[in-house]
């Protein structure tokens, strides 16, 4: 199986409070993820940032689009992911 795909969505703006508009990340959890070897620990990190988005809110555009990119990538998306979508 394919490694889980960064949550990144390729829009790199940090207009929030230091977070992207994109995909909810910071700088440092950019740079954390990018850390991450095993699909457990990346899989966990995109379920900690799914809470994280729905707790800054305006996140709804990510899941679909982060959809895209694991179909792309032939990894399959965790369940979380899915379901918000």
């Amino acid at each position: 199986m394919a490694k889980t795909p960064s949550p990144c969505i390729d829009v790199c703006k940090f207009k929030r409070e230091g977070h992207c508009i994109g995909c909810s990340m910071t700088k440092a959890q950019k740079s954390l993820f990018k850390q991450l070897k095993t699909n457990k620990h990346r899989d966990a990190f995109v379920e900690m940032l799914v809470g994280q988005q729905s707790h800054l809110g305006r996140y709804k555009h990510w899941a679909p689009q982060y959809l895209k990119k694991c179909m792309k990538k032939k990894a399959k998306p965790i369940a979380v992911v899915r379901k918000a979508a």
